[in-house]
């Protein structure tokens, strides 16, 4: 199969959506698929508002019309609903064309959190747009079900994985000279992450922070107790993973967590809240604690089994993932 995928989200970002993507192209070619992934790296780019690490698309219609010929794709992935998607979109649908979507990103809640934009006008926006697909890939079933109710139609499991060679629980470990227990947070540094609910938490040992983000400044010079150790990718994030005590997922938003899977891997138990995302990817209390008042999963976690926590990492495979979202792909006619 010649699979053409679309996203707004690509290198030189990290983030789950990247690394999902990436992972699953690699996949598919490692079985004999031909796979192009078309990002923003190929158009000129402008600043996303209020986010300028990330890069949005200028104008990339007629570009990305020369793109796709090009290339002759026998199906269409659109990943992400920015200035590519929308014009993946209107391509495929000028053209007849069956194609199918993901929705990887709570938008209209973080468009919220960013602007005060009702969600309501977001979640029409976001409706419209992936029920002009065959189908629209969700990560966990809390998910599937809020698109269902929202009137998206034609929603289809995805499931995740986690690369089990790169997060293990054995290897190099850091941060011997903070005070323990370790409360780790990793990802990005952004106000949809709720960072601020983990670091304004009464907490034994220290706080650590890695990644970056637009609001790292801000967060450091209100938290001077927190360490803040930058941003870690590969060998370098497990490291940082496996000398945690507790993994802490402060986000009300994220619709799964790669970071979730990623720790438990490393033998890290988990702490979050119960909503989507932790809901469906802790499902083992062994593994990880979710609760409403944050500061009681983070000490419940402490008594997690770390062998318990790599067990349910386990489960989760990236060939499985990639062989879902092959199969429920589908041909352009």
């Amino acid at each position: 199969m010649r699979l053409l995928i679309v996203s707004d989200a690509w290198y030189p970002q990290v983030n789950g959506v990247v690394r999902t993507l990436s992972t699953v192209n690699e996949e598919l070619r490692a079985g004999g698929d031909v796979v192009e992934v078309i990002g923003p790296d190929r158009f000129h780019t402008m600043p996303m508002p209020s986010y300028p690490e990330i890069r949005l698309a200028l104008l990339p219609a007629r570009r990305l019309k020369r793109l796709v010929d090009q290339f002759r794709p026998d199906s269409m992935h659109i990943a992400t609903e920015g200035p590519l998607g929308m014009a993946a979109r209107r391509l495929c649908r000028k053209r007849g064309w069956a194609f199918t979507t993901s929705f990887h990103t709570r938008f209209a809640e973080y468009v919220h959190a960013r602007t005060g934009m009702p969600p309501r006008l977001a979640w029409a926006w976001l409706r419209r747009f992936h029920n002009a697909a065959s189908g629209t890939y969700a990560a966990t079933a809390t998910l599937q079900n809020e698109l269902a109710e929202r009137g998206f139609r034609h929603v289809l499991p995805w499931t995740r994985g986690v690369d089990l060679s790169l997060f293990t629980p054995e290897g190099p470990t850091e941060f011997a000279d903070l005070p323990r227990p370790i409360f780790l947070y990793a990802g990005r540094v952004a106000v949809e992450k709720n960072i601020e609910a983990f670091l304004s938490l009464d907490l034994p040992g220290t706080k650590v922070v890695v990644g970056d983000g637009p609001q790292r400044a801000d967060l450091q010079a209100r938290f001077p107790a927190v360490h803040f150790a930058g941003w870690r990718s590969g060998a370098n994030l497990a490291s940082a993973y496996r000398s945690a005590d507790v993994f802490v997922f402060p986000s009300r938003t994220d619709t799964f967590g790669l970071v979730l899977l990623e720790a438990m891997a490393c033998g890290t138990p988990v702490a979050a809240y119960p909503v989507m995302g932790p809901r469906d990817v802790v499902t083992n209390p062994g593994a990880g604690q979710l609760d409403d008042d944050l500061r009681t999963a983070c000490l419940a976690a402490l008594e997690c089994s770390r062998e318990t926590a790599r067990a349910h990492a386990e489960t989760y495979s990236w060939a499985a993932c990639a062989a879902q979202f092959r199969k429920q792909l589908v041909l352009h006619g």
